[in-house]
């Protein structure tokens, strides 16, 4: 079992970092934002079209930069990945459960089990999303990443350390849990590719255009494969302050979480959205993270307030008594 604790290895502890500046991805994104802007702009110059000045020049995405900068930090010292420790949850769950069996991993048999492993950790990874916006403890960290004003793809790295730190241990958990018994209901010998796989199939999402999910950019599936995928589009509208928007489209990869659990949102087309922070009614809520100081240091006074008030869990995140 000891392969098991490096199968995920480099995806699981630092790919949400290092995919983003990986010249292959980054050489993709631009592809498919060229393809847009022949189709939709071409009368506008390319450079304007995929980076304008009113966005990469705002105030937000100066935060922006210093947060990415602080987490780049955060992670190279090794402090968060070394919560990413799925593998050995799923060791202790086999273990648990009495270890592997005797039959043979069949071709069918692996790739079922591939296949039900992606699915797995897709709906864990939607199951956090939601407990971080439901929560009143756990929302003020992930409230750094959708306070965010304006879309750039280096919005994806402005995230509270808390938040990426919980969000491991969230995933470590239900994810290592999940795998074991998968693979005991499914595979006898548990070979490296079972595992591997789900990490392909996560690469080759993030591949064709994940960098765009935050950016200007609108590119939707259509409306039929948006009840499967989540697109760049409906990720876009999940940060969005509209009241018709408010917690929708938590999910990462598939869409079918948030069809089964009624958080979906399917546009009709392209929308003009305002980002940033705003309550349920679309009331917008002023900036609270002008800055690196703010946004560290501000929601663990958030989270104060909220443990002496005795609040619980709420998903419109609204007052509640315990």
């Amino acid at each position: 079992m000891d392969w098991l604790n490096t199968a995920w290895g480099h995806f699981g502890q630092t790919f949400f970092v290092q995919y983003f500046v990986q010249p292959v991805y980054l050489a993709m994104t631009l592809v498919i934002v060229a393809i847009v802007w022949r189709l939709r702009a071409p009368g506008e110059s390319f450079w304007r079209f995929a980076t304008p000045k009113e966005l990469y020049l705002h105030p937000s995405t100066r935060t922006d930069i210093k947060i990415a900068l602080f987490n780049l930090l955060v992670f190279s010292s090794g402090l968060i990945a070394a919560l990413w420790f799925t593998p050995q949850v799923t060791v202790w769950a086999l273990e648990a459960m009495g270890g592997e069996t005797a039959r043979e991993t069949t071709l069918l048999r692996g790739l079922l089990a591939a296949a039900l492993l992606f699915l797995t950790q897709d709906f864990c990874r939607y199951l956090n999303h939601y407990l971080h916006h439901g929560s009143r403890f756990l929302w003020p960290f992930h409230a750094v990443h959708h306070s965010a004003e304006v879309m750039t793809p280096i919005t994806f790295l402005r995230a509270h350390p808390v938040y990426t730190a919980l969000q491991a241990l969230m995933i470590s958990g239900l994810v290592g849990l999940a795998q074991a018994i998968v693979l005991v209901l499914l595979v006898g010998q548990i070979e490296a590719w079972v595992i591997f796989a789900g990490s392909w199939a996560f690469n080759a999402y993030v591949f064709f255009g994940a960098h765009l999910r935050h950016s200007h950019i609108w590119i939707s599936y259509g409306r039929t494969l948006e009840h499967i995928l989540i697109s760049p589009a409906q990720h876009q509208i999940h940060h969005s302050s509209a009241p018709e928007h408010h917690d929708k489209n938590f999910g990462e990869v598939f869409a079918i979480w948030d069809w089964m659990f009624g958080t979906l949102y399917v546009p009709d087309g392209p929308e003009a959205l305002t980002f940033g922070i705003g309550e349920a009614d679309g009331t917008r809520i002023e900036q609270p993270h002008t800055g690196l100081r703010a946004a560290m240091l501000g929601p663990f006074a958030e989270v104060w307030e909220e443990i002496a008030k005795g609040t619980s869990f709420d998903p419109a995140r609204e007052d509640s008594t315990p």
